[in-house]
Formats: C-alpha cells, sequence, structure tokens
C-alpha cells in the first residue's frame, strides 16, 4: 500500500488519507500495546452508538503498526470558532451539550479513569514526594463514578459536517468522574483564552447544577497528570494549578 496523502504528525504517528479510509501509521520501535491498545479502546466507544470513526482494520504496513479508520472530512468546531467568534457562546454551548451525551455513556470494559491518574502522578518527577501525596490524597477522596469521559475533549476533536457532528481521538477515553473530564477540557482551554475556558465551565455546571468548585478541585490532579506530556509551553500554567494543593 502507497502512502502519501499525509494529513497530520505527531512524536508518536502519522496520519494518511487513502480513498475515504484514514490509516494512523505508528511510528517505528513503536510497541503493539500502543496501537492494540487505542484499537480496543476505540472500538468499546463503538459499541455506545455515539457519531465516532468506525475502525475497519489494523495491520502492518512496512514493519509499522496501523489503524485503519473511517476517514472523517469537515470543518472543526476549532476551525468554525476561529471563523464566527461572534456566536461563540452558542458553540460552546453546543460543545457541552456533546460532552454531556458521551457523558451519558457507560462502557464497563474500559479502564478506569482514577488508575490512570494515580500512574501519571506517580511517574512526576517535576514535584516533590509531598505534593506527590496531597495530590493522591486528594483523588482517592474524590467521588467514583463510572461515566464515559473522553480524556481529550477538545474543540480541535469536534468535526462538522453535512452528515452530523463527530467526536474523533478517543485513545485517551476511561470510565471515570465527568468531572475530571470537564477539569481536562477547561485546562486545555485555559491554554488558549481563560475567558472562553470560564465561560464553558459555567455552562457545563448550569447545565447539570453542579458544583463549579467540584470541578475545580479536580484541576490540580488533571493538571499534574497532563504534566506527564512534557510540553515546556505549558509548564508554567500547569504548576500554578498544582500549587493550588499547597495553600487551601
Amino acid at each position: 500500500m502507497e502512502l502519501k496523502d499525509l494529513i497530520s504528525s505527531s512524536e508518536t504517528v502519522d496520519v494518511y488519507r487513502v480513498g475515504d479510509m484514514a490509516i494512523k501509521l505508528f511510528k517505528e520501535g513503536c510497541r503493539k500495546t500502543m496501537p492494540l491498545y487505542e484499537a480496543l479502546t476505540h472500538s468499546r466507544v463503538e459499541d455506545t452508538g455515539l457519531n465516532i470513526p468506525i475502525i475497519r482494520e489494523v495491520s502492518v504496513i512496512n514493519n509499522r503498526w496501523a489503524i485503519h479508520m473511517d476517514l472523517i472530512e469537515g470543518k472543526t468546531l476549532a476551525d468554525i470558532m476561529k471563523e464566527d467568534p461572534e456566536h461563540m457562546d452558542d458553540y460552546l454551548n453546543q460543545m457541552v451539550d456533546i460532552q454531556l451525551e458521551i457523558h451519558s455513556k457507560k462502557v464497563p470494559k474500559l479502564s478506569k479513569l482514577k488508575d490512570k491518574l494515580i500512574r501519571q502522578i506517580n511517574e512526576l518527577d517535576c514535584i516533590d514526594d509531598v505534593k506527590k501525596y496531597e495530590l493522591l490524597t486528594r483523588l482517592d477522596s474524590m467521588p467514583k463514578h463510572i461515566k464515559l469521559c473522553h480524556g481529550n475533549f477538545t474543540p480541535e476533536n469536534i468535526i462538522i459536517n453535512d452528515k452530523g457532528t463527530y467526536v474523533v481521538d478517543w485513545v485517551a477515553a476511561r470510565q471515570g468522574n465527568a468531572s475530571a473530564d470537564v477539569a481536562k477540557t477547561y485546562l486545555l482551554l485555559s491554554l488558549q483564552s481563560s475567558d472562553i475556558a470560564e465561560k464553558y465551565m459555567n455552562l457545563f455546571c448550569e447545565k447539570t447544577n453542579t458544583s463549579k468548585k467540584y470541578v475545580q478541585d479536580w484541576l490540580p490532579i488533571v493538571a499534574a497528570a497532563r504534566l506527564t506530556e512534557q510540553k515546556p509551553e505549558e509548564k508554567e500554567l500547569l504548576m500554578k494549578w498544582i500549587d493550588v494543593v499547597a495553600y487551601e
């Protein structure tokens, strides 16, 4: 199979367009557990009936693991927001409704979000053991839920076309507390615009009758977990959220 039309690239994968398919080609040397786990996670989410790309095949191409799935064309919600900022509130409202639909689903065989957060916090070497203990203690005290959480829910991962609205990038999906998922989205939005992030959180809390403080209590935890991705441009903001633990 010849792969020529590169759509996107990251440290771990290259994504190519082949006809009506998107092929996610993992980098050489990638352990097979990564593509196989991603394919399994995605497939389990497919069973919920949500509008997401369907995986058609997992293969090896030129000694590299590959996931073949439906190509979803259209505009991302992020692009639409940039083109039409006057209707930002409407788009944020739509975004929250999509996320609430996700949270309404249960996928019992998915890994637990709490277990992932514990592992990520324990992996950190940029915070001391006292702060790790505080974060893990806080996490242990949070209510345990089993709602479907996307794990990376942002406008960039929402694609809109004439057939409908689709959510992509399910590699981080887990079952857990919806407010942890919202706190993660809030942090990701904050990296671009604190005003938009605040509007988003307020909308979620209003629609679900959730205390804003309850969502905010998750911020130090998800900020610490995000640090494991080692993105220098995010570190300052994330460390500020982690430091909330120390003076609350």
